[in-house]
Parts: structure tokens; sequence; C-alpha cells
């Protein structure tokens, strides 16, 4: 699912998740969980990509990103240059569907976010007797950014902010019905990003703080997320600043499910359940940054080495290459601002010798990106 001339799927992209892979969520059909997916799934809009064949009981929401299918006229550089107000949903006629059946077009997005945290809590109700997993992927706030009139004025942070704030509402919504049902003891629940703040959008776009640059870029703006698990009984409070990944989530809810893991491929994922309930260090010690299909930059323990970058998606910037790799100790300086590779050309070489490693044993598939209508 990488390609270096499309960075995602689009509404005329031919392919999605290939069938050989496995989802989580058939992972944990294979030891009786009931599944759903909500939100954003992004994997192949056509109906052999779908939730409901990838492993999802039940699916509603969009296929895709909410900028897409825009109207003729609609620009990119409409969504910070004109008000927020003249930006509509109609503008942009992307499908909500509940399991392969389009429910309506355009979906309303000033209420998908609030519909979508509904939908969650419908679902663990009807399902509180038996295990599930429900994954929940709002489409909000990728841009353009809509909310509803409940929460219109709610923040400080304007419109970015308003959303935020409904998300957030629909979270502790969810957390009380678990709490209410009698779940919250056996239930875990996850709540991260996927990326950075997309800059060229200035506010619209989010904020990384003081880490750099953003969306598109394997700066720490852009790869590096906040993650907070939550489970009352099993986890204790505290923060962890070891590695991990959003990859790592498939290992270690198949070791907490009981589901056997696949003997048939290469699983990227660690399982971070000994870090989870007994406060272990992390079996996590290195991470591998891509753009595209090409390897920017590496992560060993606290170091980082940059052996190619560039700047976010819709402000590119020059490309460079880096040799000797740019170095940062991120626990250090987390903003990448000071380049220490010429007092550590040590680290420099065991990070060359774990890429050696890591191409080795890379097992590179077709590009399912490419091919469009």
């Amino acid at each position: 699912m990488a390609s270096n001339k499309h960075r995602v799927l689009f509404p005329d992209s031919k392919n999605g998740l290939p069938a050989s892979e496995i989802t989580l969520a058939e992972q944990l059909k294979t030891v009786g969980y009931k599944t759903a997916a909500i939100g954003k799934w992004h994997l192949g809009h056509q109906e052999q990509f779908l939730p409901t064949n990838n492993g999802f009981d039940y699916y509603f929401g969009i296929p895709y990103s909410n900028d897409m299918d825009r109207l003729q006229g609609v620009k990119y550089d409409d969504y910070w240059k004109r008000p927020n107000d003249s930006i509509k949903t109609e503008h942009f006629n992307v499908p909500l569907l509940r399991n392969t059946e389009i429910i309506e077009r355009p979906a309303n997005q000033h209420t998908i976010s609030t519909r979508y945290s509904d939908e969650a809590i419908s679902y663990i109700k009807q399902n509180k007797n038996k295990p599930f997993f429900v994954y929940l992927a709002h489409n909000l706030p990728h841009i353009p950014l809509f909310v509803s009139d409940k929460f219109k004025g709610k923040s400080k942070r304007g419109l970015y902010g308003d959303v935020l704030e409904e998300i957030d509402n629909g979270v502790g919504k969810i957390l009380a019905t678990l709490k209410e049902e009698g779940l919250a003891e056996n239930t875990i629940v996850v709540f991260t990003s996927d990326n950075g703040p997309w800059l060229p959008f200035k506010l619209n776009g989010g904020s990384a703080g003081l880490l750099r640059a953003g969306k598109g870029t394997t700066w720490e703006g852009g790869m590096r997320e906040p993650t907070i698990f939550w489970g009352p009984v099993h986890i204790s409070q505290g923060v962890i600043d070891d590695i991990g990944s959003t990859m790592d989530l498939f290992t270690t809810f198949s070791k907490i499910a009981g589901a056997k893991l696949p003997d048939d491929r290469i699983i990227d994922g660690v399982d971070l359940s000994a870090t989870l309930f007994e406060g272990k260090v992390s079996p996590r010690e290195d991470m591998f940054y891509y753009r595209g299909t090409e390897l920017y930059a590496v992560r060993l323990g606290d170091y980082k080495a940059h052996f190619i970058t560039q700047g976010a998606y819709g402000e590119f910037g020059e490309r460079q290459e880096h040799d000797p790799p740019l170095l940062y100790n991120l626990s250090h300086d987390p903003g990448e601002k000071f380049d220490v590779a010429n007092d550590h050309t040590e680290i420099i070489d065991k990070i060359k010798l774990l890429v050696e490693e890591h191409e080795s044993k890379l097992v590179k598939g077709k590009d399912m990106l490419v091919d469009r209508e």
C-alpha cells in the first residue's frame, strides 16, 4: 500500500487492500470476537476491498478521505484562503456507507463525528455480552473541517479546536458507556492518530507543537504521535517514553486475545503487553521511516538518522540526501535541531548495519496505489 506516484487511494483507484493481508479484525474473529469498523476506511472503496470483506461484521463510514469527490471548481487552496463558512459539505460528494450500501451522498460532514461516536456506542451495547472489537477512525480533523452547531465556537482554537471538542465529547460518551454497561474493567481503549499536521493549511492543518515539520515528512512532527491506552484495572496510570508503533497493535492485541500469530509471513509488530500491564521496557528498539517506497530515516534507541529529507506534502521543498546522515538524540532533542553525527560515528555505523539487515529481509509487494481508471 505504498507508492512513489500516488500517496493514497482515490475514488477512481482500481485496487485496495490485498485479500492475502490479515487485518486485526480477521485475527480477532479466529477467537470469537464480533467486529465493527466505523469511520474512515481508505483501503479500497470497491466492495471486495471494504471492511465487510476484510474481517469486519459491520461497517458505517466514508470509504476514503473526506476531501475527495470534490465538485468542479473547489480547489485545495480554498480550504485556508476562503472563510471557513464558505466551504460547504455539499462541495464534497463523498458517500456514507452502512456495510456495502450507500445511505447518504454527499455525507453531511457537519454531523459525521457525532454520528460515528453514536454508532460505536450502539455497537457496544448490542454486543456487550460477547467479546467485541470496534475500530473507530474519525475522518475529521482532516481537512476540510466541519463541526456541528452544538460545538461551533466551543474552543479557543477556532474551527480546528471545535472539531477536536466534538471528537473528545464522543470519546467521553464511549468511555461512559463502557462504565455504565459494566464493561470498563474488561476493555482496553486505545486513542492515537495517523500523522502530524498538514502545514500548508496553516491553522486548519493542526500543530505538532515543538516537533519539527509535519505530515508527509519523516521528521518527528510528521511521524510521532501521542497514544493513550486506557484500561482501569489492567493498565496503571503513568507515562511511557519508549518506542511503540501502530504496527504493534496487531501483535499486542493478538497476544491479549489469545489469537495465534500467522507463521507464513514476517510480522513487523512486537508485543507491547508486558510494557502496558507490567511496566516493562518496550521490546521495540528501532523504527524505519518511509516516504513512499523509499527509506528516509531510521531510529535506534534514542538516536534517529536521516539519510534523506524532504518538505511536507503541498510544499515539497528540495529532496536532500545526506552522507553522512543527519543524527539526532531524540531524548535530548525531540525537535531535531542539533545534528550530532560528528560526535557519534559509532551510532551511525550501528544504524547502517541495521538498514542492511532490514533490507535483506524486506519483501516488497506490488504497488496497489498506482492503477487508476
